[in-house]
C-alpha cells in the first residue's frame, strides 16, 4: 500500500478517527488562544495519509490547508505568517496564564514548553527553502 496506508481495516479506522480528532482540534484552535491550528492540521494530514487516502486528498486539495500541507510534506516548511501567528498565540496564552489563578509552576512549565516549540518552529524552513532570520 502506498504512502503508509495500513493494510489492516481496524488500524485504518483508528488512523481515520485520529485524523478527524486532530482536524477538530485544529478548528477549535482557530478561535481558542493557546490551542494551535497548524500543527493539528499537519497531524490530521499525517494520520489521514495512513487511514484514508480520500481525507488526505481532500486536505491536500483544500484551498486553505493544502499549500501548508504540501510544503510541510515536501520540505518540512512553515510559512512566516503561520510562524508569527503561532508565536503570537503562544505569547497570548502565556499572558492569560500569568493573570489566571493557575499555579506559578504551571505557568513556568507551559511557557518554557511554548518557548521550546516556538524556537523549533521558527527554525523550520519557509516555503521556497529559506530559513527564518530572527
Amino acid at each position: 500500500m502506498s504512502r503508509g496506508l495500513s493494510p489492516n481495516p481496524l488500524v485504518r479506522l483508528a488512523w481515520l478517527l485520529a485524523a478527524w480528532l486532530a482536524l477538530g482540534l485544529a478548528v477549535v484552535g482557530v478561535v481558542l488562544p493557546g490551542l494551535p491550528t497548524v500543527p493539528f492540521v499537519l497531524l490530521a494530514s499525517w494520520c489521514a495519509m495512513r487511514g484514508s487516502p480520500r481525507l488526505h486528498g481532500w486536505l491536500a486539495a483544500h484551498p486553505r490547508f493544502g499549500p501548508m500541507i504540501t510544503e510541510w510534506e515536501r520540505n518540512g516548511a512553515v510559512s512566516r505568517r503561520a510562524k508569527r501567528i503561532a508565536v503570537a498565540m503562544m505569547l497570548l496564552a502565556s499572558g492569560v496564564m500569568w493573570f489566571s489563578p493557575a499555579p506559578f509552576l504551571a505557568w513556568v512549565l507551559a511557557s518554557a514548553t511554548m518557548l521550546v516549540v516556538g524556537t523549533w518552529l521558527w527554525r523550520r524552513p519557509e516555503p521556497g527553502g529559506r530559513l527564518a532570520d530572527a
